[in-house]
This record gives structure tokens, C-alpha cells and sequence, in this order.
């Protein structure tokens, strides 16, 4: 099974590439950010009140999160592996996400950190939000967004560092680019494991 973590600063592109790996490894796109805009466009309980939060700028908190997340994770537990898009965002929902993974004996093999420069976050998203019509890609909720994120995200660095599994990419290039780099990265790690495997 192949566990891959994907984060980066809001308007890193990290969904775009999500859907990218997702396909080629074949593994299963759980992205809490799509989980939660599902609930708020069914107008569901849980909606009403994820969307108060993303008016705010503000993180979903880990109970609404961890609930839905497992939820979905159960339903393809069979299959070849998770690519886990916008979650974790903080050190607590990192580690709720590493004993949900080790009771079922599938951890995470690898974290990918998309860097773009906060300019460029604040340019995508501003364009973004003229096409989408999305409420949370106003300029003033995008620089809470992104201090939001210095703040509880950040860290995650650290801590998936230590762990040995953080990659690190440029995102600042094309968007075929970027993928080309994680699919190194993602293909060195499948080869490796298989030496290893055969030894």
C-alpha cells in the first residue's frame, strides 16, 4: 500500500497534482477540502457549519475533519493507497492520522511539501477566485488564510522531517513540471522499498 501526504500553502496547487498522482498510481484522492464543500452544498448540519468556518478564514476543527475523513478512508480501505490532500494541517491532526493508519497497519511512506512564494500564492488565488466564484479566494480572507497556515501548518515540516518521509518540491513552475519532480521523488521511494523488500 502507498500512502502519500501532499501539502503546501493555500493556492500551492496541491489539488491539481493530488488528482495527478491519484491517477498514476492509482491510488485513492481524499481530499478533506472536497469532502467539506460536498457536506456545505448538500446544506447538511455539518455544512452550515464548515461553512461558517471557511467565511472566517479559519481551520475546520479536527472533530468535523477526523469524521468525515474515516468515513470515506473505510470505504476503500482496500485499496492500493491514499493520497491525502489538505489534511493534516496541524501537528494534532498529524499525529490522530498516524494511529488511525497504524491501527490498520498502512502508515504514511511519504510527505511532499509544495513551495511557492507568498506573491505568487496571493496571485493564483486572486485569479482563482474571479473563475471559481469561491468565497474563501477574497484577498482579505487569502492573507489570513496564509498566516493561518504559517502558524498551524508550518510545523508539519518539523515533524514529518523527523520522521524521515518530508520531500520537499519547487512549485513555482509549470504545473507538468511539478508533477514530473514528484513523480521522481515518488518512483525513487516504490524502487527503493522494492530492493529492500528483495533482500
Amino acid at each position: 500500500m502507498l500512502n502519500i501526504i501532499i501539502f503546501g500553502p493555500p493556492g500551492s496547487g496541491k489539488g491539481t497534482q493530488s488528482k495527478r498522482i491519484a491517477e498514476k498510481y492509482d491510488l485513492i484522492h481524499l481530499s478533506t477540502g472536497d469532502l467539506l464543500r460536498e457536506e456545505v452544498k448538500r446544506g447538511t448540519n455539518i455544512g452550515k457549519q464548515v461553512q461558517y468556518y471557511i467565511d472566517q478564514g479559519e481551520l475546520v476543527p479536527d472533530f468535523i475533519i477526523m469524521k468525515e475523513l474515516y468515513i470515506k478512508a473505510t470505504e476503500h480501505i482496500n485499496s492500493r493507497g491514499f493520497i491525502f490532500d489538505g489534511f493534516p494541517r496541524t501537528i494534532v491532526q498529524a499525529e490522530m492520522l498516524d494511529k488511525m493508519l497504524e491501527k490498520r497497519e498502512i502508515p504514511v511512506n511519504i510527505v511532499l511539501n509544495i513551495i511557492v512564494d507568498e506573491d505568487e500564492l496571493i496571485k493564483r488565488m486572486i485569479g482563482r477566485g474571479v473563475d471559481s466564484e469561491r468565497s474563501d479566494d477574497q484577498e482579505d480572507i487569502i492573507h489570513k488564510r496564509i498566516n493561518v497556515y504559517k502558524q498551524q501548518t508550518y510545523p508539519l515540516i518539523n515533524f514529518y522531517k523527523h520522521q524521515g518521509k518530508l520531500i520537499s518540491i519547487d512549485g513555482m513552475e509549470r504545473v507538468d513540471k511539478v508533477f514530473k519532480k514528484i513523480c521522481t521523488a515518488v518512483d525513487a521511494y516504490i524502487s527503493d522499498k522494492t530492493i529492500m523488500e528483495s533482500m
